[in-house]
């Protein structure tokens, strides 16, 4: 066989671009699922559409398939005694059931090159938390189910900015002691 410089270009571009892909989904791709999170220090049980029992441990987080549009949840407690029988809309590519009906908050975090953090912090607003008041107005949330952020209750904020040309936000839901940690640690006021 003879030397082809085009098919050995042609195998080296393939094995690039092979690369350049592994990479991506290993390390770089964020993955779409939904949680059900329990802040409390009870157990619960649950049913999701109907399908089969699970349970809730107390601070766990756990993974669970639901489908886009109308989904029905059963919650019971730790006597396997009903609490409620609730439907919700699911409308976005992740998002949080809140089955215990405690305090999240959701935070903007905003990205970018010369980006004045202090002067946009106060110039959101702020919300009270435990009577204090906590600056880029957090959005409170105890509902049953919300896909209203970014990042999930068990992901962190990117550790690597992407595009620092503009003013990016990413927005992620916490429990309440966890964004109160959060806050404390990364605003130093």
């Amino acid at each position: 066989m003879k030397n082809n410089a085009s098919l050995k270009g042609l195998l080296v571009a393939v094995v690039a671009f092979m690369v350049a892909f592994g990479i991506y989904y290993l390390f770089l791709a964020k993955r779409n699922y939904y949680v059900i999170d329990n802040p409390t220090s009870g157990t619960f049980y649950f049913k999701i559409n109907n399908g089969s029992e699970g349970i809730i441990s107390a601070g766990q987080t756990v993974p669970v398939n639901l489908d886009k549009g109308k989904n029905s949840i059963k919650v019971f407690d730790q006597n396997k005694k009903l609490l409620y029988d609730s439907a919700f809309e699911v409308n976005k590519i992740r998002g949080l059931l809140n089955i215990a009906h405690q305090d999240y908050y959701i935070n903007t975090q905003y990205y970018g090159y010369n980006l004045k953090k202090d002067s946009l912090l106060l110039e959101l607003g702020k919300t009270m938390i435990d009577g204090k008041p906590y600056l880029g107005a957090p959005k409170r949330f105890n509902k049953l189910y919300t896909d209203d952020f970014y990042y999930n209750v068990d992901e962190d904020y990117d550790k690597l900015i992407k595009n620092i040309q503009k003013v990016e936000s990413r927005s992620k839901i916490f429990r309440k002691q966890d964004f109160i940690n959060y806050y404390k640690e990364y605003y130093k006021f």
